[in-house]
């Protein structure tokens, strides 16, 4: 079947466009979340470590850095546990990143729109990107808060702590029973904010690195303007959204009693904390596992997510 086809029968069904859209966006984002999955433990594990209590105990005493802890999650706790939590973390993409691609790509050309030349302005992008990463994170952020306590469960068993979270579906009615509907939604503002930051750092450098590409130079619409671009959009989005996903993660990953939060009222309150006790650069821990992670991660979902497109017969994001 021709793309035009193809094309005109998606679009003959109303709402068509965005659901296409909306799968072609998920699908893309399991496959990049799939493959970069065990830097996304290690990051996390990276961030718990060094973590006090108000007491001013070191509430985790390993100090491994990123190739010795995927080589103990390896050694200690077997293969397979470096894609441990990897469940909810599918779910989280097709939720959080089909709804901000369709949320930006709708805002982008139908409200802002671009200008006669095919630019959208910067200023424009950093709105509707920060609006639509907000969006998609707040839909998706209890699949965020099961995936990073299934993250930490092998540590947690090593350190001879109780058992935890035994599955997705058990992390989720054990969070609910605990805390209610508004548990699942624990650290919500932190990992919204991270959301913006990182898609302000994503979406926007895409975007308009992609647009210069194609304006200033001969290069054609094709994987090398696809993967040059994504490789800039991964190291903005790590560079911005560090701080806050550290943040993110020690407040999802904290202890409670009777739904109620022991170490951090909320992600100021954690900002400060961690800054006082471990100094800045404590809100970098795991940058580099992050950059590792967001490079490749960009560069697969961006290149899947414009061939999809393209043999679906959708016009190029």
């Amino acid at each position: 079947m021709a793309e035009e086809e193809i094309q005109n029968e998606v679009e003959a069904v109303p709402g068509g466009g965005l659901v296409y859209k909306f799968v072609l966006s998920g699908m893309s984002a399991m496959v990049a979340e799939s493959v970069t999955y065990p830097l996304d433990l290690t990051r996390t594990r990276l961030q718990i470590q060094g973590e006090m209590s108000s007491s001013g105990s070191t509430l985790t005493h390993s100090k491994r850095g990123m190739l010795k802890i995927m080589h103990g999650v390896v050694t200690e706790e077997g293969l397979l546990k470096l894609w441990q939590g990897i469940s909810p973390a599918l779910y989280r993409q097709i939720l959080y990143s089909g709804s901000r691609m369709i949320i930006y790509e709708g805002l982008r050309d139908h409200v802002f729109k671009k200008n006669e030349d095919g630019t959208f302005p910067l200023w424009k992008s950093v709105i509707v990107s920060a609006t639509c990463g907000a969006c998609g994170q707040l839909i998706a952020s209890p699949t965020d808060l099961v995936k990073i306590q299934m993250q930490m469960e092998g540590r947690r068993r090593l350190e001879g702590k109780p058992v935890r979270v035994k599955n997705c579906s058990q992390a989720f009615r054990s969070i609910f029973k605990e805390s209610g509907i508004s548990g699942l939604w624990r650290g919500w503002i932190p990992n919204c904010q991270r959301a913006v930051l990182c898609n302000v750092g994503d979406l926007v450098t895409y975007d308009t690195v992609k647009r210069q590409l194609l304006t200033k130079t001969s290069l054609p619409d094709n994987y090398i303007v696809h993967g040059l671009s994504s490789a800039c959009a991964g190291l903005m989005a790590a560079i911005m959204s560090t701080p806050a996903d550290v943040v993110k993660t020690r407040v999802m990953n904290q202890p409670t009693e009777n739904g109620k939060p022991l170490l951090y009222k909320g992600s100021i309150d954690c900002a400060i904390k961690t800054f006082r006790r471990e100094g800045f650069f404590a809100l970098y821990k795991g940058f580099f596992p992050t950059y590792c992670r967001f490079a490749p991660w960009s560069l697969t979902f961006w290149v899947v997510y414009e061939q999809l497109r393209k043999h679906s017969g959708h016009a190029s994001f």
